[in-house]
């Protein structure tokens, strides 16, 4: 068979690119194309592949300010000529999965979630309600809504990431849909005993639906030690009035990252995701997680065994949280059973499976 892969864009190695990373071991001679490739930033797997991109990769800016070009990405990922392939198989966030099929080629899309910002989280990055800007937005969130409906019928079979996707695939496109978890951990990874330390540990990007300023006020009110991991577009807002217990590293290599989780007492999980893969990766390494109670930490964290859950996006609830957490004792049994229904092994197979029964 020959197949094409779809991915948004390629900017950086986050959740989104570890599973195109095992969609490209399950299907090694596929093609890749995507919006944008910011060559250097990606792993070895991806960055030998034959990458296709779209007009919007000549773009001014686009290292920067590619999300600005938002508005050009249906007509983009529709400019793609898929003729002669007979699997597509599009890694969908944003607009990947909109992509326009032969009618003889067939269409699985793995969905980490329709559009958030400009479905159910749309006030969650877009804030304001009033003015000029308000109603610009507006109108490109109209467009953007309407054309992500339409162009889901295009879709043969969707994949979601958890039953929380699911949901929303079947609020908004009215389609069904078939759970394949994404791969987090290798079959024979094991979950051992490492001497922890006193402080906690978040691993985020700085976007708005993070609540990283949930993490940080509820730090400043408790004292204790947090290590922030990452960046991003609101790095610089969250930087500015950080307490000195909470420690922002940003560009850690991989390696560095590891030892923090090893060494971490809890790992903290304040907004509401999609699915998660930094919550598994912290049981891993035997590190309960306090995330709130919402989306696919639901799913992933098991209350009481390998984590707590907090109710209320408040500096309250979760400081209420994190001292239930230091009252509770946690066993590497239970963090073994949890992170096994996560490998990249039943990723592989489910997907494989799955192009075969269908072609």
């Amino acid at each position: 068979m020959k197949i094409a892969i779809i991915h948004d864009w390629l900017t950086g190695m986050r959740g989104g690119e570890v599973v195109l990373d095992s969609l490209l071991k399950a299907f090694p001679d596929a093609d890749l194309f995507t919006l944008f490739y910011s060559k250097g930033k990606l792993n070895p797997r991806i960055e030998d592949r034959r990458i296709f991109t779209a007009f919007t990769d000549k773009l001014p800016f686009k290292e920067k300010y590619y999300r600005y070009y938002l508005p050009l990405f249906p007509t983009a990922i529709e400019s793609f000529d898929l003729k002669g392939y007979d699997v597509i198989l599009s890694s969908s966030h944003c607009v990947a999965k909109g992509i326009i099929p032969h009618p003889d080629t067939l269409h699985i899309s793995y969905i980490h979630s329709p559009m958030r910002y400009v479905w159910d989280m749309y006030y969650d990055y877009f804030p304001n309600k009033s003015g000029f800007k308000f109603f610009l937005l507006q109108s490109i969130a109209n467009y953007l809504r309407t054309w992500d409906v339409a162009s889901s019928s295009r879709v043969d079979h969707f994949v979601c990431n958890s039953h929380f996707v699911g949901r929303r695939v079947r609020k908004y496109y009215r389609r069904d849909y078939k759970l394949i978890y994404p791969p987090c951990l290798t079959q024979d990874f094991r979950v051992n005993d490492y001497s922890k330390e006193d402080y906690y540990l978040m691993v985020s990007a700085f976007a708005p639906y993070k609540r990283i300023d949930l993490a940080i006020e509820a730090f400043r009110e408790n004292g204790r030690p947090l290590v922030l991991v990452g960046g991003g577009q609101d790095e610089k807002k969250i930087s500015k009035s950080l307490p000195k217990n909470v420690i922002w590293k940003k560009g850690l290599p991989r390696p560095e990252v590891i030892e923090l989780y090893k060494k971490a007492k809890g790992f903290i999980f304040p907004g509401m995701e999609d699915f998660g893969i930094t919550p598994v990766e912290a049981q891993a390494y035997g590190v309960p997680v306090v995330a709130y109670a919402k989306g696919g930490a639901l799913e992933t964290v098991q209350e009481g065994k390998t984590g707590v859950f907090f109710k209320e996006q408040t500096v309250t609830s979760l400081n209420e949280a994190i001292l239930k957490l230091e009252r509770s004792n946690f066993k590497r049994r239970d963090f073994q059973s949890s992170i096994d229904r996560f490998t990249e092994e039943k990723f592989v197979t489910e997907i494989r499976k799955l192009v075969d029964r269908h072609k």
